[in-house]
C-alpha cells in the first residue's frame, strides 16, 4: 500500500527580498504540481532526486524509523532550474508522504524545518499565500488568500541553481539595496491579500520585480511590464532567483491573455512563452486512487 502527496510548484514570488537583513519572499502557487509516492514494493526510485530522497530519510529519522526503507516516485509538471519551485515541491511533498506512510502527519512548520535542513525553500506547502524567510525560516507568516488570478508565464532562457544564487557574495548588500521598494512592495501585496484587491496585488509584485533587475536581470522586462497594462493585466512578477515571470490577469481579463502573449513576443522575441495558469492557495492534498 503506498502513499502519494502532491505539492503545488510556483510563478516565482510575488514579491523577495529583505528587510533590516532578514530574508523574506511571498509565495505565488500555481495549479501546477508534483506529485511523490512512496511504497515499499522493492523497484528501484524512479525520478527521485538526491535532496527528495534526503527529506524521505530526514523525516523518517525525525519521526523514529530510520530503519524504514522505501521506494520514492516522484512525477512533476514543474520544469528545473527556472524558479518554479520544483525542488521545494519535491521536498516536502517527500516528507509529508514519508510522515504518512510511517502512520503519523507533519504540521506546515515541521516541513519547513526539515527543507530547510536541505536547502533553502519556499513556503508553497503552507496553506494560503504566506511571508516567509525562504533561509532561515525565521518569518512563517500567514498573508491572506488569493483572489482569482490568471498568470501568463514566459520565460527568459537557461537555468539558475538556487543553492548557489542564495550563497552569492554580493547579495545581502544588493538586497539591502532595494529595501525600500522591497518595503512598498510588500505594503502593497499584503493590503491585497487582506482587501482582495488584485491590482494592489499586481502593483506591488511589479515594484519587486523592477527592483530585482539588479540583482538577477530579465532582458525586456519593462518593455513587457508597458505592454501587458495595455490588455489589461494588473502587474507582472518574477521567479527572483530564477528565469520566469509572469503576467498577472485578473479573471474578468481572461479573454486579453491570448492577445497579449503575442504582442509581447512579438516585441521580445528571444523569450519564450510557457503556459497559463491560476494563482492558488497554497498547500499539499493526500491523492487518493
Amino acid at each position: 500500500m503506498g502513499v502519494k502527496v502532491r505539492a503545488p510548484g510556483t510563478c516565482g514570488e510575488l514579491v523577495q527580498g529583505t528587510i533590516d537583513g532578514v530574508n523574506f519572499l511571498i509565495t505565488c502557487p500555481v495549479d501546477l504540481y508534483s506529485e511523490v509516492e512512496i511504497t515499499c514494493d522493492g523497484r528501484s526510485h524512479q525520478n527521485a532526486g538526491n535532496k527528495t530522497l534526503t527529506a524521505v530519510r530526514k523525516t523518517l529519522e525525525f519521526l523514529g524509523h530510520g530503519d524504514v526503507r522505501v521506494r520514492v516516485r516522484v512525477r512533476s509538471d514543474l520544469p528545473i532550474g527556472k524558479g518554479m519551485a520544483s525542488s521545494s515541491a519535491d521536498i516536502s511533498a517527500a516528507c509529508q508522504a514519508a510522515a504518512l506512510f510511517a502512520g503519523r502527519s507533519l504540521t506546515p512548520d515541521q516541513i519547513a524545518d526539515i527543507a530547510l535542513s536541505i536547502e533553502p525553500t519556499d513556503g508553497l506547502f503552507y496553506p494560503g499565500i504566506m511571508m516567509m524567510d525562504h533561509v532561515y525560516g525565521r518569518i512563517r507568516r500567514f498573508l491572506g488568500m488569493p483572489p482569482a488570478l490568471f498568470i501568463a508565464v514566459f520565460d527568459v532562457g537557461g537555468e539558475v541553481d538556487t543553492e548557489y544564487f542564495n550563497r552569492r557574495s554580493d547579495l545581502a548588500i544588493l538586497n539591502a539595496a532595494k529595501e525600500k521598494q522591497v518595503r512598498q512592495a510588500l505594503d502593497l501585496v499584503r493590503r491585497g491579500l487582506e482587501t482582495g484587491d488584485s491590482s494592489l496585488i499586481g502593483q506591488g509584485a511589479t515594484i519587486s520585480a523592477i527592483a530585482n533587475q539588479a540583482i538577477l536581470y530579465k532582458p525586456c522586462l519593462e518593455t513587457i511590464v508597458e505592454i501587458t497594462a495595455r490588455f489589461g493585466a494588473v502587474g507582472v512578477n518574477v521567479a527572483h532567483s530564477g528565469t520566469v515571470l509572469g503576467v498577472l490577469f485578473p479573471a474578468d481579463r481572461k479573454a486579453a491573455i491570448g492577445p497579449c502573449v503575442n504582442a509581447v513576443l512579438a516585441a521580445c522575441p528571444s523569450i519564450t512563452f510557457f503556459r497559463t495558469v491560476r494563482l492558488i492557495a497554497g498547500g499539499l492534498t493526500i491523492v487518493r486512487d
